[in-house]
């Protein structure tokens, strides 16, 4: 296979510069509730170190409200607010598809709020 080939099947590879873009960043759990009326969204806010974010994501049909308190998650927090279902998101919380179920990215050692991935 040819390094240039895409392994993902995802589609066009991004340059370095475009990859800079996207402001990832270490957050913590602070609130979680299934948002009513939706089999897939919990609304949670999060600490990220420089303010609490109100985040929406996809993973109420995964995850139980109190399992994901006080767990590190990782937030693209230079996203434009989007609405979902009424409730204003503001960052996405990135997470792995395992078969049809979402898997949140963790860390396994201790990583402060705030801190930027690179």
């Amino acid at each position: 296979m040819n390094e240039r080939q895409d392994l993902t099947g995802a589609g066009t590879r991004i340059g370095i510069e475009d990859f800079a873009r996207i402001e990832m960043r270490v957050g913590q759990v602070l609130e979680a509730e299934k948002v009513a009326g939706s089999r897939k969204l919990m609304r949670m806010k999060v600490d990220i170190g420089s303010e609490v974010r109100q985040v929406v994501a996809g993973i109420a049909d995964a995850y139980e409200p109190g399992s994901l308190l006080g767990r590190k998650v990782v937030i693209v927090a230079n996203l434009k607010p989007a609405r979902l279902m009424g409730i204003e998101s503001d960052g996405m919380i990135v997470a792995a598809t395992a078969g049809d179920r979402p898997v949140l990215v963790t860390f396994t050692e201790d990583v402060p709020n705030g801190a930027l991935l690179k």
